[in-house]
């Protein structure tokens, strides 16, 4: 099993806080993701400052659920060879708690893809194409369902024709 060192950050009001996971959740999350030993750290966010991120790494004025950001990835001092994976990951929790509610899913099983996703991402998968997207599509479905979640691209009234 590939050793994780995991910092989780809370950039949220306390009345924000209420109802997102708790550190042991996104470090087994994280852990069921990783394919190689990382320092990772997560940071929950506002709106705003999800935003901003966005806006400076992206180049979209919105927030967005997840971004990854995978240090030594594209930089002219790449990381020496044999050294763990370090790298970041800022969850919005106002749009990922958006998202959930209009997808009928519980908020944890969301944050756990979104984790699984992001972690994917740090390792250098990506989604730019169809084969791209369906390799990494997979990957995140064979790893939720590992958790016991479900899978997060099924269109949940499909499943649950009374929701």
């Amino acid at each position: 099993m590939a050793a994780l060192h995991l910092s989780v950050q809370r950039a949220l009001a306390r009345d924000a806080s209420a109802g997102l996971p708790r550190r042991p959740d996104f470090l087994r999350w994280a852990r069921a993701a990783l394919q190689q030993d990382a320092e990772v750290s997560i940071r929950l966010v506002g709106e705003a400052e999800g935003r901003s991120l966005n806006s400076e790494y992206r180049g979209k004025d919105y927030a967005t659920n997840v971004l990854s950001f995978a240090y030594g990835e594209g930089e002219d001092m790449p990381l020496p060879e044999g050294m763990p994976l370090v790298g970041d990951l800022v969850l919005c929790a106002p749009v990922v708690a958006a998202e959930a509610a209009a997808q009928g899913k519980p908020l944890l099983w969301h944050y756990a893809h979104l984790v699984v996703h992001g972690m994917l991402h740090l390792q250098g998968y990506d989604h730019q194409d169809d084969g791209e997207a369906a390799e990494m599509e997979g990957l995140e479905r064979d790893i939720l369902a590992g958790l016991g979640i479900p899978d997060p691209y099924a269109d949940p009234k499909l499943e649950n024709p009374g929701a």
